[in-house]
Parts: C-alpha cells; sequence; structure tokens
C-alpha cells in the first residue's frame, strides 16, 4: 500500500470535520433541505447521512478530472461504509448496550478514514465497466433511500430516535 497523499489526507480531513458539522446541521436549521444532508434524529439509520454525503462530496473533488473509471472504487466503497456504519452501530448499541459517545465518535472517523484506504485497493474494480454500473447504482440507491427514509421511516428499530437516556435498554428487538 502506498503512502497516502497529501491531498488525500486533506479530504479525509474536511469530509471528517464536514460530516460532523453536518450532525449539528439539522438542529440549527430545521428545514427539509437540511433534513435531506443532515440526521433529523440520533437513529442509526440517520446517521448514516455524515458518512455518505462528505464521503461523495470528497470522491467528485479527488476525481475530477480522472481517468475513465476511477470514480468506480470509491461509488463502490460509499455503501459498504455505511453498511459497515450500520452493522457496527447496531452491535454496539442493540446488542452490547453501549452508549459511550466516545466510541460511536471513534467508529465514525476509523470508518471515515476506510473509506479514503479502501479505494486504493479496489482499484482493479475501475477496469471493470459492470462494476462502475453496480457501484453508481449502489450509490443512487441508497441516496434515494436516505432521503426517502428522511421523510418516510420504516417501523424498525434501525429509524428510531435514540436520544433519550437509557434508551438503548428498552428497545424491543
Amino acid at each position: 500500500m502506498s503512502k497516502p497523499s497529501k491531498g488525500l489526507l486533506w479530504a479525509l480531513a474536511a469530509a471528517t470535520l464536514a460530516g460532523a458539522c453536518l450532525h449539528f446541521l439539522y438542529a440549527l436549521w430545521p428545514n427539509p433541505v437540511t433534513a435531506v444532508l443532515a440526521p433529523v434524529n440520533e437513529s442509526l439509520w440517520e446517521h448514516g447521512k455524515i458518512l455518505f454525503w462528505p464521503y461523495l462530496t470528497a470522491m467528485l473533488v479527488l476525481t475530477r478530472n480522472g481517468p475513465p473509471g476511477c470514480r468506480t472504487p470509491w461509488l463502490l466503497t460509499a455503501p459498504l461504509l455505511v453498511g459497515a456504519m450500520l452493522g457496527a452501530g447496531w452491535l454496539y448499541h442493540f446488542t452490547l448496550g453501549g452508549e459511550a459517545m466516545a466510541v460511536d465518535i471513534g467508529l465514525y472517523v476509523v470508518l471515515m478514514a476506510a473509506g479514503f484506504l479502501l479505494p486504493e485497493a479496489l482499484s482493479a474494480a475501475a477496469e471493470r465497466p459492470l462494476l462502475g454500473v453496480l457501484g453508481v447504482l449502489a450509490v443512487l440507491a441508497l441516496g434515494a433511500a436516505l432521503v426517502l427514509f428522511t421523510f418516510l421511516p420504516p417501523d424498525h428499530p434501525l429509524f428510531l430516535d435514540l436520544s433519550g437516556v437509557n434508551t438503548w435498554r428498552t428497545i424491543p428487538c
């Protein structure tokens, strides 16, 4: 694995900071536009937004003017990151009953960093056009789900607002 470039490290820092800022955007400025971009509550699902939107923005900046297929590894990585966040959040909060904010923040930072390292490991995917199409479709589907479930959340624990004290222990699983 090659040493990450300064540009990649700056993009990682900017995306991580942008996601942290998105966490508070809706509380500061509640409206439908900010609801699409930022978590509207403390559900696990809503927190996928703080990873997804900044990551996609960084991908667009880092891959602009790149060769054909250069976005494919990034597009394949984005849904994996959100899935890993949901899976790890489920394991930590629902299965283990954890409530430490430091763990949540650490998980976010580790996953964001992984998102900037994984595309290099998936770089061979850039040569396969079908994977590029699948990546685009997966990102579009996830983006649409993030928007749709902001306004019409399913009746599932992933979508429950867990901002109350000790709410993790009262969730019916």
